[in-house]
């Protein structure tokens, strides 16, 4: 797990297990990125765990939290969240002072596969994942267009800080693409 103190003083603290054998990442750069994303959307502090796993346990944790007979690219788990309180989607940082605690899981074999269909390497699209799902921890919702289009133009902003842009000429939701978002794991 790393630590890291913002700018106020507060420790955020992000961690990256890899529990599959498909695809060799690059942990420090996903942790840059989580850490990048709580910088953007200014959370007061943040605790963010990311697994990387295989298909079969992305269609067993869809399966079980939200009934999708399916893998999936990405699930969110927002374990904690402090204030509880309604946060619009639309509004320019929807996460200003959140406290959140969250858990992102991530598919490296779908990545693997997606990779290709969007003109990238597996580790570009696995970090689109982890910026979709970190970004559902703060907040963003893809669930009605202009949601997912205030959400995509922020996951834009945010992996330009690698020199990567998204293609998102073919709509990358349905079977499971950026899609799956459970608020808890008791939902």
């Amino acid at each position: 797990m790393s630590r890291c103190e913002g700018a106020d003083g507060v420790t955020h603290r992000v961690s990256i297990t890899d529990w599959q054998s498909a695809l060799q990442i690059d942990a420090d750069r996903l942790e840059k990125i989580v850490l990048r994303i709580i910088e953007c959307e200014r959370l007061a502090a943040a605790e963010i765990s990311v697994a990387v796993v295989d298909d079969r346990r992305s269609h067993e944790l869809n399966l079980a939290h939200l009934q999708h007979d399916y893998p999936t690219d990405v699930l969110s788990f927002l374990l904690e969240q402090d204030p509880e309180t309604d946060r619009d989607p639309l509004a320019e940082f929807p996460s200003t002072g959140l406290r959140i605690e969250g858990e992102v899981v991530v598919s490296a074999e779908t990545a693997l596969r997606e990779a290709d269909r969007f003109g990238w390497s597996a580790e570009d699209e696995l970090s689109l994942y982890v910026v979709h799902g970190v970004l559902h921890l703060c907040g963003y919702d893809d669930s009605r267009d202009d949601f997912r289009r205030a959400m995509r133009r922020r996951e834009r902003e945010v992996l330009k800080n690698w020199s990567l842009t998204p293609n998102y000429t073919e709509e990358r939701t349905g079977s499971g693409r950026c899609s799956d978002a459970a608020h808890s794991p008791s939902e």
